[in-house]
């Protein structure tokens, strides 16, 4: 059994410029097929629009009041909305509030699959 608090990882910047803190992943766990990790983004911030060819993602937003973009098609996104975001899908979040959600990957988070516009 592995079990990872939150407060005890360290924040880093990844290719999108979300802020995330990693939960479980490659980095700190046996894990194979996902990785979860809690991303922040400040009021009036937004991730670069990228994508993932390998990884399908769900966001699931915990705080805040965001923009969801996918495909060019944008929705607003509030606490308790949980976000599918398929593989090679183009994407980005911006943040109308600060704005702080989970985002599970499948297969894990990798730097080499995120391909930025």
């Amino acid at each position: 059994m592995i079990i990872r608090q939150i407060k005890n990882q360290s924040p880093f910047t990844t290719k999108d410029g979300s802020t995330i803190r990693s939960i479980l992943d490659r980095s700190n766990a046996p894990v194979q097929n996902q990785s979860l990790a809690e991303a922040s983004l400040p009021a009036g911030c937004a991730t670069d629009r990228h994508h993932h060819m390998a990884s399908e993602e769900f966001y699931f937003i915990l705080e805040g009041d965001a923009l969801m973009e996918i495909e060019g098609k944008t929705h607003e996104v509030q606490p308790g909305d949980a976000i599918l975001i398929p593989p090679g899908s183009r994407h980005r979040i911006t943040a109308r509030t600060k704005t702080r959600f989970l985002c599970c990957c499948a297969p894990p988070y990798d730097h080499a699959d995120t391909f930025v516009e």
